[in-house]
This record gives structure tokens, C-alpha cells and sequence, in this order.
């Protein structure tokens, strides 16, 4: 398998100047990712569909058109709708559905020259930490295949960390496109709720937390992304309005939490990690306090998982009464008990989310940025939910994931980075998060940091 050598930036700016073309781009794309296909990561193709839009692509530019990602091989998520292919969400009940129309995001990611070359693979509904379908099977980590790249958005991750695509686009709910792309060494951006349009599409279990999220292999090119999918629309009332940059980075007042102020084992190389990059970062001349949001009494994400139970279930229950089998077993366990929580226990969810939140916006009325691990381990065996242990403790099934979904309550930005490996090479990731509409701030600062951990 050949890896690409070019960012998005780069492959944009060689086929508006002609040095190729959006078709043979997008058929170098197609090679590397049939070259690619025990990953798994690309579950869907469509060559002729994707030849054909790469050509409408060469046919604008000759006729002057100017496109900011001209000819880009892009992959999307197998739950975001793509027009006229087959999206599933992993998932048997939707095998055969085939997307309408474009979901907002990819409607602007083709009206500025990018080329859908695959779709990528994610677990059932986007609700597990593994990429693993009944229909697809497992995606592998690019390093290793006997290990997982996490999940939910494991195969857009694993589709750029392989070198299969420059970028990819994912969703991101409790940390579906920060984990992944930590446990396989890219960059991936949860920008703040509303900042992307969402949908047209499925209907969301999540209950206004999932965001349609870029993954790439540097910062950059998910700015790049996320200038173009940003921006409201009249399609979705959630749209919102996100601010321009503030000052440079060090003008910011930063903070770094080691265990994001909770009680939770991290693995001894990401911990040491974290504590070296923050001292480069300070030796590069950035102010870094210690210090720990301040969270509610029982804030934990057990509290706030009914959420995501009761969504299942509202929408999939009666599939499942029907017949249980045909789901993950991992989802008719989160379905059934969705459909035994009671509204108090659901209501007591969302007074648990609104706290967090509440907890978060105080937290940043004190600090610009908060620095903390994306994931307290490396990545772990394919056959398994997550790790056996984790900092010498016996790890439950979620225990990798503490460091994220409570971002996603509170509806903030947030990206991980690359920021080290384990003596396996096995990578693990920085998440760097900010106030609510605060993004392009982020990602600026996102952009400095990037630079002194190169």
C-alpha cells in the first residue's frame, strides 16, 4: 500500500493547477484503499459514483470555478448521509438503506471540490467504543491488527492514519472522533455544538450532543474542513453563530488537568507523556497552571449514560422486541435497558448533563484552554470492549473513554493531538479544549502547540 504524500491543501492546490486531476486523484484513492481492505476501514465504494463526481470536479475547474478542496479524497462516516449511497449505521435494520440526499456538512464539503471516495466504518449507531458491526465486522488499528483503533469513528481515523485519505469525517457524541484518532495518531476536532450543521440525516439517540467532527493528519487541514462545513443554515435550528479568533496563544490563560479533576486510572506512559508535553510547552514560553474542574456531586458518565439508553430505545425498541438478534448484543443490552429506565431516571440524566455543563462554564470563566489526555491508555485487543487494566486497575468496558463525553455535555470545542507513544508505538493524544463557540481559537492555539510537539 502507497501512502499519499499530500495534505488536503497540498492535493487541492496540485489539481487547480493542473499538475493532476481530480479523476486521477480519486483513482489513486480507490487503489489504496482496495490495497487496504483487510483494515476495514473503508466499508463502502462506489467507483463509478466516485469517478463520475471527480470528473464534474476537472469539469469546473476548466471552466474556472475556483474550489478550496478541488479533487480531495475524502472519507464520511457510515452514519452521516452521503446522496445516492448506501449508509447503514452498522447496522442490519439499515443494510440496504441508500441516503436521499447529502447531510449539510457533505453538501459543502462537495460544493468546494471534494470527492467522496468511500465510507467509513463505525459500530452500531455510533454507540460503542470499538468499531465492530454485525455487518462489516472489525475495523483493525493500522499498526497492529490484532488491536482496535477505538471507536465509534474507528475507520475514518484508521482510513488517515493508514494513509488511505488526507481527511475524513466522523461524528463525535461522547468522544467518537477524539479517541480514535488519539489511539492512532492523528489529529480530530469535536467543534462546539451547533458550529456544523447536523443532518439532514438519522435520527440522533443523543439527545443534542453529537457533532459532525474532521479528522486529519495535522491541524490545518481540519481548519480547512471546518471553515467550510461551518456556518448556520435554515435546515437546522441548532445551527449557531461561532466567534473569530481571539489573541495569539500566549495571550491565553491555560490550564492542564492530569485526570480532568476525576477519579480515574491512567496507564503510566500517558500520564508521564502528558506531564513531558507539558513541560516543552512551557519551556516554548506558554503560562500552564494546574488546575481541576470542579464537578457536581456523582458527576460521573454512569450518570449520564440513561441518556443514551433511552434514545436507543425511543428509536429502536420496537425493532428490538421483534427480534433482538438483529442487533450488536453490545446495543440490545444498551436498548433493553432503555427501555427499563423510568422517566425520573431519565429526567435525572439531564439534570445530571445540565450540571456538568454548569460545572465547565464556570471552569472556563478562569481559564481560555484546558489541556488533559484524550484517553488514559493505549490502544487494546481487537476481540475486547477496552483494556484489561488500566494504571494497574482492573479497567470496566468504558474506562478509556473517562476523558471525553463530558465535553460533549457541555457542548464545548475540543481536539486531540498526537503527542506521544509507547515503547510499542502505539499512540496516545493530548485533547485540548476551550469554551463554547470558541473554535477557531482552538484551533489556532491548536496549531501552536501542533508546532512545538513536531
Amino acid at each position: 500500500m502507497t501512502k499519499p504524500t499530500n495534505s488536503a491543501r497540498e492535493i487541492a492546490a496540485d489539481v487547480a493547477a493542473g499538475r493532476t486531476s481530480a479523476v486521477e486523484t480519486a483513482k489513486a484513492a480507490l487503489a489504496r484503499i482496495e490495497a487496504a481492505r483487510a483494515l476495514n476501514a473503508v466499508v463502502t465504494v462506489d467507483p463509478e459514483r466516485t469517478l463520475a463526481d471527480a470528473a464534474a470536479v476537472d469539469a469546473r475547474l476548466r471552466a474556472g470555478e475556483t474550489m478550496p478542496l478541488a479533487g480531495v479524497p475524502v472519507i464520511v462516516k457510515d452514519n452521516i448521509w452521503v446522496g445516492g449511497w448506501r449508509i447503514t449505521q452498522g447496522s442490519r435494520l439499515f443494510a440496504d438503506f441508500i441516503a436521499p440526499r447529502d447531510a449539510i456538512a457533505v453538501e459543502r464539503l462537495r460544493n468546494a471540490g471534494a470527492v467522496i471516495v468511500g465510507i467509513g466504518a463505525t459500530s452500531e449507531f455510533a454507540s460503542k467504543g470499538v468499531t465492530i458491526s454485525q455487518l462489516f465486522g472489525p475495523t483493525r488499528h493500522p499498526l497492529d491488527p490484532a488491536l482496535t483503533p477505538g471507536g465509534s469513528s474507528g475507520g475514518p481515523a484508521a482510513a488517515v492514519a493508514a494513509g488511505l485519505v488526507p481527511l475524513a469525517i466522523g461524528t463525535d457524541a461522547g468522544g467518537s472522533s477524539r479517541r480514535p484518532p488519539a489511539h492512532v495518531g492523528v489529529a480530530g476536532f469535536k467543534p462546539s455544538y451547533g458550529a456544523i450543521p447536523y443532518g439532514p440525516g438519522f435520527a440522533e439517540p443523543f439527545f443534542g450532543l453529537s457533532v459532525i467532527a474532521p479528522i486529519a493528519a495535522d491541524v490545518a487541514d481540519i481548519a480547512l474542513a471546518f471553515e467550510i462545513m461551518a456556518g448556520t443554515d435554515p435546515r437546522d435550528p441548532d445551527a449557531a453563530v461561532i466567534a473569530q479568533e481571539a489573541e495569539d496563544i500566549v495571550d491565553l490563560r491555560i490550564a492542564f488537568s492530569p485526570r480532568l479533576g476525576l477519579d480515574v486510572a491512567v496507564d503510566d506512559v500517558v500520564a508521564n507523556g502528558l506531564v513531558s508535553v507539558i513541560s516543552r510547552l512551557s519551556a516554548a514560553g506558554l503560562s500552564i497552571m494546574l488546575r481541576d474542574p470542579v464537578w457536581p456531586t456523582g458527576a460521573t458518565e454512569e450518570a449520564i449514560m440513561p441518556l443514551q439508553h433511552a434514545g436507543l430505545a425511543a428509536l429502536y425498541g420496537d425493532a428490538f422486541r421483534k427480534d433482538p438478534t438483529v442487533f450488536d448484543p453490545d446495543i440490545a443490552r444498551q436498548i433493553e435497558r432503555g427501555l427499563s429506565w423510568s422517566g425520573t431516571d431519565v429526567a435525572g440524566a439531564l439534570i445530571a448533563s445540565a450540571a456538568i455543563a454548569h460545572a465547565f462554564a464556570a471552569f472556563f470563566t478562569e481559564v481560555d484552554l484546558l489541556l488533559t489526555p484524550t484517553v488514559p491508555c493505549v490502544a487494546w485487543p481487537l476481540t475486547q470492549a477496552g483494556p484489561d487494566t488500566i494504571g494497574g486497575r482492573a479497567a470496566s468496558p468504558r474506562a478509556h473513554a473517562v476523558f471525553t463525553p463530558f465535553v460533549n455535555h457541555a457542548r464545548l470545542p475540543a481536539i486531540s493531538l498526537p503527542c506521544g507513544a509507547d515503547a510499542n508505538g502505539l499512540p496516545f493524544g493530548l485533547q485540548i479544549i476551550a469554551r463554547r463557540g470558541q473554535d477557531r481559537t482552538l484551533l489556532r492555539a491548536a496549531r501552536q502547540i501542533e508546532a512545538q510537539l513536531a
